[in-house]
């Protein structure tokens, strides 16, 4: 982990050592270090490389070269060569302690020039000695301020780029909220959209752990590494979470049918275990084994091009789980088709990011690009899905349109027990949006589809009342609302605080005869199903002449 105050006490046998790196400013970059060590080790220097190939990348890894030929790439009149010793006046060492244990106490510092932002790295020496023994603490700053102060270059705007999001996204997150409740309320709420408030909520989790850890960082110069943990962690819940409900949806769950069959929950738990325990890989690879003397990226890993491939393996699935669900229900293109189009460029944004982070992007730049293409890509998601399911009657792309407590009774019909899963065939479930300002009659008394099957007879027989005797239900629903609202304009309040309104019983009486009509018309449409045939599958007589009258 890459920190701004670093004190350690280090033994080591080697004549040459790497300590840190760090992205200075092309003029505010500062160093500021105090060493300790035996005067009896004496001399040892610190050593500033940069990131031009003919330096830090000439004798890192080098085992062909020995600590005189790295010490011989750097050039002395840039002042790259600080010696501990007291003959160094820039050094600050001072002798101090006993003639019996002296020890040489270095206090400087050493301020950066360069033409733009470049990666130092800092070593330590003592060639042709018995090893090196110090103490030290570095304070590696870039200016004053409390955004830039502790940060390396390639991490400014980290901070204030996560504040940004996490507002974004709290927003997203309530106004996902605000939409639930009215599913809820039209009974529409599906496990779908909830996976996608779950992702959302974490989305947040994991913003807010990491504007706290940066925060601290900014603070210290050291921060709290289990909360960058526990974010990262968060995130890529999220993530799997959405991508679950993407490939979910792209099967029809909860749009075109109730469940998922056996053969595919299984492919799919076989799916979603490969790609966490890839992501358990990638943590557990970035933690050990990533050189903190290279600027690597996550992706920039065996690990990380497995979770490129699994991308795109997950994004042909998808692509032929939307087709089949389009080919069984084309009325559902309102909804497939921007659905299929804006995720489209959701997969390939994230292996396309990865590989211009790992060959396009300056190394001294990596860092902050990548933290926000890689937070817009995620809002650009969670906002698409936000609008194309939100419940407007404008929207146009919705796309529920089966009730929450219908898919228990689809589920146990003689139709769910032979192996469908599929919904009825329905457009959209938005139609009956009305505003919150007056009673929505039509979506509290009309039934959208009904279907009867009787096994006994082998006779099916689907009933459409919407529609259905058109005029005298319109005609009864235009007088229920004009009522409603002559009833309301005219409603008083008496000095008690009692409301009296002296015609509300002829609304009473308007609403009981609608429900009669409806209650009659389903009778007789019963009637007619007596005149089935009890020894060939049919339909019943009476179907037919209900869709004469309809036409």
């Amino acid at each position: 982990m890459l920190l701004a105050f670093i004190c350690f006490f280090l033994l080591f046998l080697q004549d040459w050592v790497f300590l840190t790196r760090f992205c200075f400013l092309t003029d505010f970059g500062r160093l500021d270090f105090r060493f300790r060590y035996p005067k009896s080790r004496c001399c040892q220097n610190i050593l500033l490389y940069f990131d031009d190939s003919s330096q830090w990348p000439a004798v890192y890894k080098t085992p062909d070269k020995d600590c005189y030929q790295k010490e011989a790439v750097l050039r002395p009149e840039n002042n790259q060569v600080i010696n501990l010793t007291t003959r160094y006046t820039w050094s600050g060492c001072v002798v101090e302690g006993d003639e019996d244990e002296e020890v040489l106490s270095c206090v400087g510092g050493r301020s950066f020039r360069s033409v733009r932002e470049r990666w130092w790295y800092i070593a330590l020496s003592k060639c042709g000695g018995d090893g090196l023994q110090l103490e030290y603490e570095m304070k590696l700053t870039n200016g004053q301020s409390f955004w830039t102060q502790h940060f390396s270059a390639d991490q400014f705007g980290i901070l204030e780029t996560n504040i940004t999001f996490l507002v974004i996204f709290f927003m997203v997150f309530l106004l996902s909220c605000y939409f639930a409740y009215n599913l809820k309320g039209r009974q529409l709420l599906h496990t779908t959209y909830k996976m996608f408030m779950t992702a959302a909520g974490l989305e947040v989790l994991s913003l807010l752990f990491h504007c706290v850890y940066w925060g601290l960082y900014a603070t210290d110069g050291v921060g709290t590494g289990s909360l960058k943990l526990l974010g990262k962690f968060l995130f890529s819940v999220s993530f799997l979470v959405f991508l679950l409900m993407l490939i979910l949806l792209g099967k029809g769950f909860t749009v075109t049918r109730a469940r998922i069959s056996h053969s595919g929950s299984v492919k799919l738990s076989v799916y979603m275990t490969v790609y966490t325990i890839t992501y358990v890989v990638l943590f557990i690879y970035e933690a050990e084994f990533f050189d903190p003397g290279e600027v690597l990226y996550a992706y920039d890993s065996p690990a990380g091009y497995g979770l490129m491939g699994l991308q795109l393996v997950a994004y042909v699935w998808f692509c032929y789980a939307v087709l089949v669900s389009l080919k069984h229900y084309p009325e559902k293109q309102p909804f497939y088709v921007p659905f299929f189009t804006t995720y489209t460029l959701w997969f390939f944004a994230v292996p396309v990011m990865a590989l211009i982070a790992n060959f396009g992007i300056p190394r001294w730049a990596r860092e902050k690009i990548v933290n926000g293409i890689q937070l817009g890509i995620h809002l650009y998601a969670h906002i698409v899905f936000l609008v194309i399911t939100r419940p407007s009657a404008a929207n146009k792309n919705f796309p529920y349109h089966v009730r929450t407590s219908q898919i228990g009774i689809l589920l146990s019909s003689p139709k769910g027990e032979e192996g469908g899963e599929g919904f009825p065939h329905h457009a959209y479930g938005n139609r009956s949006f009305l505003g919150d300002s007056q009673p929505n009659f039509t979506e509290l008394f009309s039934i959208q589809s009904v279907s009867f099957t009787f096994t006994k007879y082998q006779c099916r027989y689907t009933i459409v009342y919407q529609g259905l005797f058109s005029e005298a239900q319109s005609w009864l629903l235009l007088t229920l609302s004009a009522t409603y609202k002559t009833l309301r304009a005219r409603t008083t309040t008496d000095s008690l605080g009692h409301t009296r309104n002296p015609r509300r019983l002829l609304l009473l009486l308007l609403l009981l005869l609608y429900c009669l009509w409806v209650v009659l018309f389903i009778y007789f449409s019963n009637k007619n199903y007596s005149d089935c045939d009890s020894t060939k599958s049919q339909e019943c007589p009476g179907s037919q002449n209900i869709l004469k009258q309809r036409s």
